[in-house]
């Protein structure tokens, strides 16, 4: 059986079991279509051609041994985003006027590429950013998943082209219509290289602008897979562009230039509080920032502890921490935060750490030396000031020294510290005792961040109560596959309040596509 003809095998983020002889058996050819692409050079994508950067290249090495070249990608300038972006302008015009329905069956093409690719593509992540293979290959078929999503509410709204009412003069018709924006910037984070790509770019796509797209610097590989998809399903020239390159070039490119009408940001607060604040500058234009998470569990008394130890351990330590999502904070009633603590630490020691490609491996490294460093300065914290349960070790033996590994972590500190505010992106979790629900749910609600939470508890007052109650866009009850994370396309929707997004309208949901677009109304007399 080739990896492309492969039959359909969904893995999404609340996978729990991985004992699939089948999908092990594909996702192993995938490795070695991987790796035998290892090392190759990857050039820009602008108007349809693929074109060298200005500033030359720059190599992409892997987290999990860096000896292991990704490639070599180019590395474009600001003249080669004004290029891209002037080819984004003369493809709109003829993009706009494209019917809707075609631009839909384009893209869901690209859809189905990204689903035969899955395996290759897949690999591709794990050695790019460290994923195991569970998540590598839910993450590419999320991104498959989340255009033929997008593109179902596109056909559910009829192209959002709605009649309305009149006032009794049959002579005069109206009608409201959303039309797209112009050209939009996509940038995208390394963490979900290929979903929080595919997404963005498809919504305006399917609304009628075109996109100029900068990948991070440490993912540029899946940014790649995902363009190529694109052309091969058939866009015209210019419709979608790839410019790879720093951010202090590329990046403030897409940020300043007039040419681009609207922007998606997907990173740190800092970061996309700064353009949020900035981007608009002769009038108000779309600026999508989804700026990460400082996400908690409530485990109320009444929890099963067990399920509730299971799903804080997904959450916090899936994929490193490295999730917007991730469950870094934990807030336990004090008669059970011993046993919970028990649990927990019991499941965080059986967790696999190592190079992520071999089945046997659950965790990898986490992305750089940077984010090292910001785990080893949490846990000298968590030491100084409080407990370290378990882990909170670098990792430098024997194959770990050529990667960035560390042990996940769970510490006890004060609920008014940092470590209870800062967003590590690493696997960290600070865990405190609370006397009461309301205590939990207040010191839940003091955060800059509002993107997701979760709570365990058998009782359905208190269930009811949180889901009142707390501040955030994404919420979980019970949910042994994750207790903050695991959100899918069409089932849950994902988006923050606070300084976790800026639109109160999530993505993987109906209202996403709507943003790419602006109404307009039509009243004609006959």
């Amino acid at each position: 059986m080739t990896i492309e003809s492969k039959p359909r095998i969904k893995i999404t983020y609340a996978t729990l079991r991985n004992d699939n002889e089948e999908l092990h058996a594909l996702y192993e050819a995938g490795v070695k279509a991987s790796e035998a692409g290892l090392g190759g050079h990857h050039r820009n994508y602008v108007d349809g051609r693929w074109v060298d950067g200005r500033a030359g290249t720059f190599e992409a090495r892997s987290p999990i041994d860096s000896s292991i070249l990704l490639g070599t990608f180019a590395k474009g300038d600001r003249q080669d985003v004004v290029d891209a972006i002037a080819a984004a302008r003369r493809a709109q015009p003829a993009w706009r006027r494209t019917p809707w329905q075609e631009r839909l069956t384009m893209l869901r093409a690209a859809a189905e590429l990204i689903s035969e690719r899955q395996m290759k593509y897949g690999a591709d992540m794990a050695y790019e950013v460290g994923k195991n293979r569970l998540e590598a290959l839910g993450e590419v078929e999320e991104a498959a998943d989340l255009i033929r999503y997008y593109a179902q509410t596109m056909d559910d709204n009829a192209g959002y082209d709605h009649p309305m009412d009149n006032l009794g003069d049959m002579t005069v018709h109206t009608r409201t219509i959303l039309r797209p924006h112009g050209v939009f910037a996509v940038i995208s984070p390394f963490n979900f290289p290929m979903a929080l790509a595919a997404g963005p770019i498809s919504a305006a796509l399917m609304a009628g602008n075109t996109v100029v797209f900068k990948p991070a610097s440490a993912s540029p590989l899946s940014g790649v897979n995902l363009i190529q998809a694109f052309a091969d399903a058939g866009l015209p020239a210019g419709v979608v562009n790839l410019v790879m390159g720093p951010g202090d070039t590329v990046g403030e490119e897409l940020q300043s230039n007039p040419g681009i009408d609207g922007i998606v940001f997907t990173g740190s607060y800092e970061v996309g509080f700064r353009l949020f604040r900035s981007f608009s500058t002769s009038w108000p234009r779309p600026c999508i920032v989804e700026m990460g998470g400082k996400n908690p569990a409530i485990v109320a008394r009444s929890a099963d502890l067990e399920e509730a130890a299971e799903g804080i351990m997904r959450s916090a330590f899936g994929f490193g921490g490295q999730k917007c999502s991730a469950n870094s904070r934990v807030y336990v009633e004090r008669p059970v935060h011993d046993e919970l603590i028990r649990l927990l630490v019991e499941k965080t020691e059986k967790i696999t750490i190592g190079n992520p490609i071999p089945r046997q491996n659950w965790l990898g490294p986490i992305i750089d030396a940077k984010a090292v460093a910001r785990h080893q300065a949490a846990v000298a914290e968590a030491r100084r000031d409080g407990t370290v349960f378990t882990g909170g070790e670098h990792l430098t033996d024997g194959d770990f020294a050529r990667g960035f590994y560390v042990e996940p972590t769970v510490v006890g500190v004060p609920a008014a510290h940092r470590l209870f505010q800062d967003e590590l992106f690493a696997p960290f979790t600070a865990v405190a005792a609370v006397d009461s629900l309301d205590e939990a749910l207040t010191l839940a609600n003091d955060s800059t961040y509002g993107l997701t939470a979760g709570v365990y508890s058998e009782d359905p007052a208190e269930v009811e109560r949180f889901l009142d109650e707390i501040q955030a866009g994404v919420l979980y009850v019970n949910r042994r596959a994750g207790a903050t994370t695991g959100a899918w396309p069409g089932v849950q929707a994902f988006g923050g309040w606070k300084g976790s997004g800026s639109t109160g309208k999530a993505g993987l949901s109906m209202y996403y596509v709507a943003q790419f677009m602006r109404e307009q109304s039509h009243t004609v007399v006959d």
